[in-house]
């Protein structure tokens, strides 16, 4: 139940202070801005792994707890105790900002500027690369373990900051699925509830044979 707890915890505060950052910037006329934005999620991921990582790992992401299953570094018997948890905490984020702003018209869901295929490429690649960056810096030297808060949070800063305008970066399900549903924007959901786990996925399979099998 503690794992299960800090993935909660975990998601809510990254759905919170993420999505929160986006409807401020909406409600107050610009004043967070996109840099901003990116930032927020960089830092909060980071200060949630530097939290919870010991605890459950600090996936915070179905797509990066399926991985890990896919690699077997994660049982299968946690894997739905997991995405259930971080559903639940972005639930819970949407629920609340939707109280503290309910004039907010998406609740910072991701949603696509352009064609939707050109988002959905896009969120595979993000995922990808961030997923190849959570598998080196949990799984390789112990002195990279160290920098992984660091490592990860960069990489969604990274992400956020040149490829949030155009598909919103998600890279996660919960994240997404929580505030398009609150919002009722679920016409581009199927992007960002399969784009991130097939990207995850994919770098579980060039991350075992790049990293794991030569550790």
């Amino acid at each position: 139940m503690q794992k299960y707890l800090a993935e909660l915890i975990g998601t809510f505060a990254l759905v919170f202070c993420g999505t929160g950052a986006i409807i401020i910037d909406e409600v107050s006329g610009g004043s967070v801005s996109h840099v901003g934005i990116a930032i927020t999620f960089g830092l909060i991921v980071l200060a949630m792994i530097y939290t919870f990582g010991e605890v459950s790992g600090a996936h915070l992401n179905p797509a990066v707890t399926l991985s890990f299953w896919a690699l077997s570094l994660f049982p299968a018997k946690a894997v739905l105790p997991y995405l259930s948890s971080q559903i639940a905490g972005a639930f819970l984020a949407s629920l609340l900002l939707m109280f503290l702003f309910p004039d907010s018209k998406n609740l910072g869901a991701s949603l696509p500027a352009g064609d939707p295929w050109q988002s959905f490429v896009l969120e595979i690649v993000l995922t990808f690369i961030l997923m190849l960056v959570i598998i080196r810096v949990s799984h390789g030297a112990k002195e990279t373990g160290w920098f992984a808060g660091i490592a990860i949070g960069s990489v969604v800063l990274l992400e956020a900051m040149f490829a949030g305008p155009i598909c919103g970066a998600s890279m996660n399900p919960a994240r997404s699925l929580a505030p398009a549903f609150v919002s009722g924007n679920l016409g581009q959901i199927w992007i960002y509830m399969t784009a991130p786990i097939v990207g995850a996925l994919l770098a579980a399979f060039i991350g075992k044979t790049v990293f794991l099998q030569s550790s």
